[in-house]
């Protein structure tokens, strides 16, 4: 079964703008979180979603994925930089007819590969940041050749086929010219060098699969999908070449009490219908203390309030985002035969009808304990 398109994943039209990708990503990865969705398929549409993610915040990947869709134009015979055949690109077209082609040596030094981290942490660390360490697998160096593959005590030999080049050419004079063919020299197989007696810890290969520890430093105000890059903590590079990176993609655990959304918090507070009609003042937890909050008489249920500042510190810029308090009322339960009579003849007074609404307390309890 194909993929499903990454606009109908997230949910958006293909002309969305970055900001409602963005906000999209957010509402679907909080709703299939694993940590929160136990439900057996959650996990997988977290995936789905995030992929989707990647490719449509990255303007690149997007407008090619605009064009092209699912399938990679780099792939294939007929894609930009495939293969021809035998010929091994145009470089070997250009060597066949006028011999004056180059291919890349293969004892060349090569870049290492990137690798990739998940890193789960809760709400608040985001909020404020965090130092911690992580263990990554990697392939490392092994310390007993030092990288060469060979025995202790012996060395790796010099490929008397290629002279060390990895590569073994034929040349045919032609009507059209010189032919100069190159292949890889089937006895070293491209190295340049032979090893007769191999290394036992690395059964020749140079290198070991290793643990290892990595310190990193999460910015304070970091969001879900955000990635930290280490530079050089990628695979080690061949033949010399520098070392990959490693790139550390952030999740974060949702909360019980706070929401939140780009640097504003959201939250939701019960209040009394005496407090509504009649006004009060409340505390009110942030993320960092409690506050007093007015609140007007004749309050209406579902009122914002702002607490300016209370929010999360802008990871790309100055001063904090702010909180927003959403006021519940809530009905009173377990009245007394008194109270039921006081509450009669209210109602009869103004003509009010009692509503009842999903209590908010246990969450409001949890964000002052600091949970």
């Amino acid at each position: 079964m194909g993929k499903r398109d990454y606009y109908e994943v997230l949910g958006v039209s293909r002309n969305a703008t970055e900001e409602e990708i963005k906000k999209a990503y957010r509402r679907l990865a909080r709703q299939y979180h694993p940590d929160v969705n136990k439900a057996p398929d959650a996990a997988e549409k977290f995936k789905e979603v995030k992929e989707a993610y990647e490719v449509l915040s990255d303007g690149q990947k997007r407008a090619q994925y605009d064009r092209y869709g699912h399938v990679d134009p780099n792939q294939g015979m007929g894609g930009f930089g495939g293969d021809f055949g035998d010929f091994g690109g145009f470089g070997d077209i250009f060597d066949m007819f006028f011999g004056t082609g180059t291919r890349r040596n293969a004892n060349a030094p090569q870049r290492g590969s990137d690798l990739q981290y998940n890193l789960t942490i809760e709400f608040k660390e985001a909020v404020f940041g965090k130092e911690t360490d992580i263990t990554i697998p990697r392939t490392e160096e092994c310390d007993d050749c030092l990288g060469s593959g060979a025995k202790p005590g012996t060395k790796p030999e010099t490929c008397s086929a290629c002279r060390g080049t990895g590569q073994q050419e034929t040349v045919q004079s032609t009507a059209f010219g010189r032919i100069v063919n190159r292949r890889t020299c089937p006895a070293c197989g491209g190295r340049g060098r032979i090893v007769r007696e191999r290394c036992d810890t690395c059964r020749g290969t140079g290198k070991v699969r290793k643990q290892r520890k990595i310190h990193i430093k999460i910015p304070a105000g970091i969001d879900e999908g955000a990635q930290l890059r280490v530079s050089g903590e990628g695979e080690p590079g061949v033949n010399g070449g520098p070392p990959g990176d490693l790139y550390v993609v952030i999740h974060v655990k949702p909360h019980e009490f706070f929401e939140r959304d780009g640097a504003d918090i959201y939250c939701e507070v019960p209040l009394t219908f005496a407090q509504a009609a009649l006004g009060d003042e409340i505390e009110v937890p942030t993320l960092t203390e409690k506050v007093k909050l007015r609140i007007p008489p004749g309050t209406q249920t579902h009122t914002y309030f702002r607490l300016k500042g209370k929010g999360v510190p802008r990871l790309r810029g100055y001063g904090q985002g702010d909180q927003h308090v959403r006021v519940v009322v809530v009905t009173p339960t377990n009245l007394n035969e008194e109270q039921k009579e006081l509450l009669r003849q209210f109602s009869r007074a103004t003509g009010d009808t009692a509503h009842e609404h999903v209590s908010v307390f246990e969450r409001m309890k949890k964000a002052f304990r600091g949970e």
